[in-house]
């Protein structure tokens, strides 16, 4: 088990190693169009949402990061010390080295151990099985159950699964089985229109699109590989604006999701018009808690709420679902997918006209 204790540390001092502050996304090819008589104030403005039944008091939560160490353990006790007192959902890491190996549970227990009232999701990969799936809520008192989806990270890692046969069908075992909400999310390589019919066809309500721009594993594992390497599939898959545009036709029946590259307060509120009931945000706070510390990490996202409720100002919308009016221009590499893919990029720019 050293050895896979060894791969847990090395994913997030990589994740750290590789993580760049600023560097152009998908996110910069949407504008919001300002209009001048936003006809509201700041006092007026809700922030606050939901997802897969848990209520929140921002849209913001920390999502699946890391434990599986003694290291990681530590990692996880300061980001679960900022989700307690920001009142922040969090997401463990992938729990399958807890179940596998007794002796560092404490890495993932930590986490409800600091926060003990807040809202946990307990997190496992695709091709998981419902007894599996079931360990890992009770291991954490979990509110919820995340599955992640991460064939891209498989393919490259030397280790990893190469062997995906099951994971639709072990995925509806354990939606149909398992007594909290399921959430099925991608680790940065963003989904398609397709991927999200076949989820929702087997019971899935809750997505999160996770799409490139933010921690990118296949460079990661591509690190990791002495030889061979499969640097090829470094930039494979969507960003997280255009999963987003992909998640269209379902933002009214499924409850979306969107992480993956997620920095700023103008990043939040663009994934939030277009249709992300909240957003997960994983490498920018483990870049924040390991080089700033709790106590800066807990005033950036208290910050990170004002400049939310600042923009949700101007641009008219005193509540998340508000957001989904106001007029945004798609232009650059997003446009030219939308044109692609049929998705009418057009029409977001005059959102603001079908306001009642």
């Amino acid at each position: 088990m050293e050895k896979k204790n060894n791969r847990k540390n090395e994913h997030v001092s990589l994740a750290e190693h590789f993580y760049q502050d600023t560097h152009q996304t998908d996110f910069d090819h949407l504008r919001f169009v300002h209009h001048s008589l936003p006809e509201t104030g700041t006092q007026k403005i809700d922030i606050s949402t939901s997802f897969a039944g848990l209520s929140m008091n921002q849209p913001i939560y920390i999502n699946a990061i890391t434990g599986g160490s003694t290291w990681t353990k530590k990692v996880n006790e300061k980001l679960a010390t900022v989700a307690r007192e920001t009142g922040m959902l969090m997401a463990s890491g992938s729990l399958s080295a807890g179940l596998k190996d007794p002796s560092v549970a404490d890495s993932f227990t930590i986490i409800r151990e600091t926060n003990p009232t807040g809202l946990v999701l307990a997190n496992l990969g695709g091709g998981q099985t419902l007894e599996n799936a079931k360990k890992a809520i009770d291991l954490i008192q979990a509110d919820g159950l995340q599955i992640h989806l991460n064939t891209p990270q498989e393919i490259v890692m030397p280790e990893g699964d190469r062997d995906f046969s099951t994971w639709m069908s072990e995925l509806e075992r354990i939606v149909n089985g398992v007594d909290v909400p399921v959430i099925v999310k991608e680790v940065g390589f963003g989904m398609s229109h397709e991927t999200i019919q076949q989820l929702t066809s087997i019971g899935v309500k809750t997505i999160d699109v996770s799409g490139m721009g933010g921690t990118n594993f296949a460079q990661i594992e591509n690190y990791r590989r002495k030889e061979n390497k499969l640097d090829f599939l470094e930039g494979w898959g969507q960003s997280t604006a255009i999963s987003l545009l992909e998640a269209q036709s379902f933002i009214h029946s499924s409850e979306i999701l969107a992480s993956g590259g997620i920095r700023t307060s103008m990043d939040i509120v663009k994934s939030l018009s277009l249709g992300a009931r909240a957003v997960g945000v994983s490498g920018h706070f483990l870049h924040s808690v390991l080089k700033n510390g709790v106590e800066e990490t807990i005033v950036e996202i208290e910050q990170l709420k004002e400049h939310i409720v600042a923009i949700m100002t101007l641009l008219g919308a005193e509540t998340i679902a508000e957001l989904q009016y106001a007029d945004v221009i798609i232009s650059g590499a997003v446009k030219d997918w939308c044109e692609a893919r049929g998705i009418d990029y057009r029409s977001y720019a005059r959102r603001n006209q079908l306001r009642s």
